[in-house]
């Protein structure tokens, strides 16, 4: 492999001369008025098409347009034929393929398997606007269309579909998405270096047949080529070295006998030595086999659809191999062909990650859509992305397998530049940046403290179990630009939305007090995810200790700064490892925190992700795979998993007969009843008493008034002890309270009964 070319040291391509367009064209009439006879390059993505950096095809698009080239998109195509994918003509070099920012199936389907309703990528939030596995439906669309052009996959559903996956929704493993797709190049993680060179090698007329040497592409070949060395690891449990078995009837006061059957050597006896005799051979490093050229053979598709265990085996030596620094190239056996995978991407330095976020974004949806609203959109438009890469290692997240686990890091002036550009054009700006953040919103600047050390480490995580004692978790960088960021004229508030990681932020007490202090907006969303060693070891999360940690200081920091915050805490049910008892131990521990959570998240199994090996196999990837590995508790019945959201929810009347029923059949009868100590009554409601907060925000049903107090008591949003939203007219909201006073003393003014029953104004009692 060679070593990474900057972005910016291409040199153009011809039609540059045209210049950056003011938004991608999507049609032929953008075009002719651009003045353009034909694309050099169509994206194919299955989003509506927003020209901002939080969009893959945006960032790619604008990357390419950079070169030179002339960059088309075709935006949520009719998949029904090909006639949606020759509207823009035959590309000059390349369809680049993308199923969108989401992988297809996750964005249609629930984590039970069910249609969602509706499509945060789509205008007006309409959902069945792309196929299942998009990416490989795309895929043979342009094939049809134009079958000698090639075709190239991208985005996170090709990153984590490009070898042998098991797949949730079949319940069965795949073939990587290459030998279904008749896609000719797979680029994984983040595309912007790989792309930019394949454009490159096509424009200079290279046949894509021969780009074979770009780190983060996968592709088809028949052979592995000369002067590779391959490293089998195509089968696990192999037996090691087998003594000699000693001959029973050996007298063993005879020495000159028993030391033959020792197998000692002639020499060693003071003999001559026999040549026919075997020796112990030193083997020595060969000089021109390096990791660079070593490739590593994981179990073939056939082998890990059948073998789970294999299977896992393989995730685990994938995982392992995903650092820049040392990753070796991978291959696997489809068939009578191979899939072959380049080690991953070098990661953008700060110059380039400056380049491709600066380029001439519009920052708005095509003029196409009308002005419809894409809830996607609206969700960031107003947020700013300031690195990349998440090296925590969650088992059940696919940035790893994506995005890689060194930071890169945007400059400071370059963050602060996109925030005065969004305060200047983008349409609705209140001076409120609504987050300042990434994957994790405080990993930026933060890294291994040797590059030396960082490109040999080939552990997971960098902070499980515990922080890596050559980790740099100076949170300094962070507040300085939270700082320069909030002085910016005409920005009010900066908000960071983006998960925490709190393990890392009690390494910096200055940094929690900055945040509690100026950017959470009376809310703060983290995600111990369990609180049972069971589940978290198998998640690689810190224990829930470090979470009582965080909150001290957050609550510490809240009332010094004189705030009313909350913590929103995230939890997940039926992870691999998680028991009933872990749940139910999970439950107890809510109830007696004062948490009631609205929403219930069960354990999504993504491709390629290591829980979701977890919950395929039945075997734990973390640790060396042999068929006598300690198994993994799975819950994969639909009883258990629904149990296992019960638990989160136990407050809602509806699952109480199940809590009750599992709970005897735990041996904790002794949870039921309406002590403070138990989890869930005795008594089973005639009417429902508990509606979820995302139906008028807990409001029972036939109430006429959102947010009205039920029984004395109020309506609770979130959890026990969060107000309700500001929106439902609840006297807990502040401004809400002040209009209530002012009401009651307009009709205490007038004589007016202002509590329906005669008498004085109630004043509202604090939630407990």
């Amino acid at each position: 492999m060679h070593a990474a070319k900057p972005l910016f040291d291409y040199p153009k391509y011809w039609a540059e001369c045209f210049g950056p367009a003011p938004f991608l064209p999507m049609s032929r009439e953008e075009m002719d008025r651009l003045g353009w006879d034909s694309c050099d390059i169509i994206i194919v993505t299955g989003d509506a098409y927003v020209d901002h950096p939080s969009f893959g095809m945006a960032i790619i698009g604008r990357v390419l347009e950079a070169q030179g080239f002339r960059v088309g998109i075709i935006s949520q195509p009719d998949w029904r034929s090909k006639d949606d994918f020759m509207k823009l003509g035959e590309p000059n070099l390349f369809f680049g393929v993308a199923a969108g920012n989401m992988d297809s199936m996750i964005n249609r389907y629930t984590a039970d398997r069910k249609i969602r309703s509706d499509d945060a990528y789509t205008p007006g939030g309409v959902a069945g606007k792309r196929p299942d596995r998009a990416s490989l439906v795309y895929s043979q669309r342009c094939k049809e269309a134009y079958s000698h052009v090639p075709v190239i996959l991208g985005g996170i559903e090709a990153s984590l579909r490009r070898i042998a996956h098991y797949d949730y929704w079949q319940d069965k493993v795949r073939r990587s998405i290459l030998m279904d797709a008749t896609a000719d190049l797979l680029l994984y993680g983040n595309a912007e270096r790989a792309v930019v060179e394949v454009a490159q090698r096509l424009a200079a007329g290279e046949k894509i047949e021969t780009v074979t040497d770009i780190r983060g592409t996968a592709f088809v070949r028949r052979d592995a080529p000369e002067g590779w060395f391959e490293i089998d690891s195509t089968r696990i449990d192999r037996p090691g070295k087998i003594d000699k078995i000693i001959n029973p009837y050996v007298n063993t006061q005879d020495l000159e006998a028993c030391a033959i059957e020792q197998g000692k050597g002639a020499a060693d006896r003071g003999e001559v030595e026999d040549p026919n005799e075997a020796k112990v051979v030193q083997l020595l490093p060969h000089p021109k086999l390096t990791r660079e050229r070593t490739v590593i053979r994981l179990p073939s598709f056939e082998k890990v659809r059948n073998d789970p265990v294999l299977y896992a085996h393989a995730n685990r030596v994938l995982h392992l191999e995903t650092n820049p620094g040392n990753a070796r190239a991978l291959v696997q056996r489809h068939d009578n062909l191979d899939i072959w995978l380049n080690p991953p991407p070098i990661p953008m330095t700060t110059e380039e990650m400056d380049y491709v976020f600066g380029l001439p974004y519009a920052r708005v949806p095509h003029p196409a859509y009308g002005g419809e609203k894409i809830p996607a959109y609206e969700m960031i438009r107003f947020s700013v992305n300031i690195m990349r890469g998440c090296f925590g290692g969650c088992t059940f997240c696919s940035i790893t397998e994506h995005e890689g686990r060194i930071i890169q890091n945007r400059s400071e002036e370059s963050i602060l530049r996109e925030i005065e550009e969004i305060r200047d054009k983008v349409p609705g700006f209140t001076g409120v940046i609504s987050d300042l953040g990434g994957p994790t919103a405080n990993m930026y600047r933060i890294a291994c403290k040797s590059r030396e050390i960082e490109a040999a480490c080939r552990k997971p995580s960098c902070v499980y179990p515990g922080i890596c004692d050559n980790l740099n978790t100076d949170h300094s960088a962070l507040i300085q630009l939270y700082r320069s960021a909030r002085d910016l004229p005409g920005v009010k508030k900066i908000l960071i939305a983006s998960g925490l990681r709190y393990d890392l932020a009690v390494e910096s007490p200055e940094y929690v007090k900055e945040l509690v202090t100026h950017h959470v907006g009376g809310y703060l969303k983290i995600a111990p995810e369990h609180t049972e060693q069971g589940p978290l070891s198998k998640m690689m999360k810190p224990g829930i200790g470090t979470y009582d940690r965080f909150k001290r200081m957050f609550d510490k920091y809240s009332k010094e700064a004189g705030k009313e915050q909350y913590l929103i805490p995230y939890f997940i049910a039926a992870h691999p490892g998680t028991s009933d008892e872990d749940m139910m131990n999970l439950a107890l521990w809510l109830k007696r925190n004062g948490f009631r959570a609205d929403q219930v998240q069960a354990f999504y199994p993504s491709p390629m992700a290591t829980a979701t090996a977890m919950y395929h196999s039945g075997m734990n990837p973390l640790r060396k795979v042999t068929y006598k590995s300690d198994g993994v508790t799975i819950v994969k019945s639909e009883q258990q998993r629904r149990l296992h959201k019960a638990f989160l929810r136990y407050h809602d009347p509806k699952n109480w007969p199940l809590l009750r029923e599992a709970l005897k059949n735990m041996g904790r009868a002794d949870l039921i009843g309406n002590g403070k100590h138990q989890l869930i009554p005795a008594y089973q409601p005639a009417t429902e008493e508990y509606q979820s907060a995302r139906r008028k925000n807990s409001t029972p049903a036939g109430s006429k008034k959102v947010g009205k107090a039920v029984a004395g008591k109020p309506m609770l949003t979130q959890h026990i002890g969060l107000p309700p939203r500001s929106h439902d007219g609840n006297p807990w909201d502040k401004r809400e309270q002040a209009k209530a006073a002012a009401e009651a003393r307009r009709k205490g003014a007038k004589g007016g009964k202002a509590d329906g029953k005669g008498g004085k104004p109630r004043r509202p009692v604090a939630p407990r």
